[in-house]
């Protein structure tokens, strides 16, 4: 009887065979016999106490992102379960491996409506990959090696296992266990030679091939394959706003950003190309704009993991499943080397007319007042375009996207499909536990940042060295874009009285530089690069400034709007 463990100490060993290093939580209640036992572990766990259990999930995804590790949360039962929600639908569908161990109640109170009890499983299975009550401490090491083994496998996402006190306490024998297998779930579908041999025969034929890259050739480490893929049939790409950093900025072949705030050039050409390849991307609406015109005179190939996308939103003429790495190499053996180059010389002109109207005015604004798209380049260029890039929600986000430069890969963090404003500042803390290596710069609008703004005490306390970029234009900035554009500029609601953020960031102990001016900006930058630890750069910029180019809610995607 002497080598048997309670649940709690079972968790922590389980975490440790996964090779955890980093835990993102908040102690509470139902979770207090693991955090005892965390206090024992505390040379191999790091746990890093967060502010809030939302900024527990959104810097478990940062960390995530960057790191291609499954992110960990740890938070207690009830309230704290239900402040993950936001965290776990946003990791759901912007395919982040998070697993979030959550407390409840012991399983003699289970719908007793005892304290800080709520049916976490029944909440959360909609936005999972799975969801598991632990009921058993016997159950545990199963339980832990299942949850990584689906949370990373295949297209990831996040799991949730809601552990009873009781489970938590009682005792049971361990076994180091892995799993591998899961009945019924098949996380890489079988690769096809049909598939393949179509696929290629489409691109030896295509005279306006065009390549959609998405987040999953990031997830499938499939950066190398996609250049040679694109390279030997010449063919240029364009980036969904998570699949931004696959290719670098300065590649010839890259077109730039796909979508409703895209670069002018691959978003026209999307609806004039004979052949459409998506690579590891879902269709986005935010990417195709309206469904009936998107590429309707193209053959589409769709490259995937999961079959659940095929025909989802575009009806596809070749489906290519399996994973990227392995699908894109047997592809592109096939290929014909080709250069396209009439097709490529096709995008020149919208580069220059989106140079002209947009970019220049944007980058090299005539009036005194700074523009948020300078500030992002002049964040970028002076981290020599090699930085993390994490962004909240909002104008900030459209115009980092934008603007920042990428060469290395896995180098965006944002919330895409579910647009979480709040997000950047925890995500951004992750993301530097995730690669210490790399400098990490998180830009946020006034708005975001007042959404998880507690997380300053977790920056505070860890001294996690994000450099934090407030684009301040006392509003919120993309609601009121639309009610420029499209409610006869009422702006309801939208006007932000702001605190002073020089004192709360000084309450915070946070350096900190307040800039009005393009000489005060790079003074300010340079001094944030230097700075050994955080810092926050507070840009007052334009307070009406517009991102553009701009695909109207339910137009097409090749009827973008230069100017507001």
């Amino acid at each position: 009887m002497e080598n048997l463990i309670t649940g709690a100490e079972a968790l922590m060993r389980s975490l440790e065979h996964q090779g955890v290093k980093t835990i993102f939580g908040y102690p509470g209640g139902s979770i207090m016999p693991v955090f005892d036992a965390l206090y024992d572990h505390r040379e191999n766990l790091n746990h890093i106490l967060v502010r809030h259990e939302q900024g527990a999930t959104h810097a478990a995804q940062g960390f995530a992102r960057v790191s291609g590790e499954v992110g960990v949360c740890l938070v207690t039962s009830g309230p704290g379960a239900t402040n993950t929600i936001t965290g776990i639908a946003d990791a759901m569908i912007d395919s982040t491996p998070i697993v979030v161990i959550a407390g409840q109640v012991a399983t003699g109170f289970l719908g007793t409506d005892a304290f800080q009890e709520v049916d976490l499983v029944g909440i959360t299975q909609p936005i999972t990959k799975w969801s598991y009550q632990i009921r058993r401490a016997e159950d545990v090491a199963w339980a832990v090696a299942r949850a990584f083994y689906i949370a990373q496998s295949g297209r990831p996402g996040p799991v949730v296992l809601d552990f009873a006190k009781n489970a938590q306490v009682d005792k049971t024998e361990y076994t180091p266990t892995k799993v591998d297998y899961v009945r019924s779930y098949l996380p890489v579908p079988e690769m096809e030679q049909e598939a393949i041999q179509q696929a290629a025969d489409l691109i030896n034929e295509a005279e306006r091939p065009l390549v959609l890259v998405g987040q999953g050739v990031e997830l499938g480490n499939a950066q190398n394959e996609l250049r040679a893929f694109i390279e030997k049939a010449g063919m240029p790409a364009g980036c969904t706003l998570l699949g931004l950093s696959a290719l670098p900025t300065d590649h010839p072949l890259n077109k730039g950003m796909l979508g409703m705030h895209g670069n002018l050039g691959p978003n026209i050409n999307t609806n004039k190309c004979d052949v459409l390849i998506a690579v590891g991307m879902r269709f986005d609406d935010r990417v195709t704009g309206k469904i009936s015109t998107y590429a309707s005179q193209a053959k589409v190939i769709h490259f995937d993991i999961d079959p659940a996308e095929i025909d989802k939103n575009v009806k596809t003429d070749v489906a290519v499943l399996g994973d990227c790495k392995d699908t894109l190499a047997a592809v592109t053996e096939l290929l014909k080397p080709a250069e396209h180059k009439e097709w490529l010389e096709s995008f020149l002109p919208y580069e220059q007319m989106e140079e002209e109207k947009v970019i220049r005015p944007e980058l090299h604004p005539t009036g005194d007042t700074l523009s948020m798209g300078e500030v992002v380049r002049a964040v970028s260029e002076a981290t020599n375009n090699e930085a993390v890039l994490v962004t909240d929600v909002g104008q900030n986000q459209m115009m980092s996207a934008r603007y920042f430069k990428y060469s290395r890969e896995r180098s965006i963090v944002t919330s895409g499909g579910l647009g979480t404003m709040g997000f950047g500042l925890p995500a951004a803390i992750g993301a530097t536990f995730g690669r210490p290596d790399r400098t990490v710069c998180v830009f946020m609008g006034d708005g975001g940042l007042q959404m998880n703004l507690q997380e300053l005490g977790t920056v505070m306390e860890q001294k996690a060295p994000v450099k934090m970029i407030l684009l301040n234009n006392n509003f919120l900035g993309n609601v009121r874009q639309w009610q420029a554009m499209f409610f006869n500029h009422r702006y309801s609601f939208t006007p932000m009285m702001n605190p002073d953020y020089m004192k709360i960031a000084s309450a915070y102990e946070i350096p900190a530089r307040r800039v009005f001016t393009r000489e005060e900006l790079m003074k300010a930058i340079d001094e944030m690069i230097a700075a050994d630890g955080p810092f926050l750069l507070e840009a007052c910029v334009e307070e009406e400034g517009n991102v553009m180019p701009m695909t109207p809610p339910g137009g097409s995607v090749n009827q973008m709007l230069l100017e507001c």
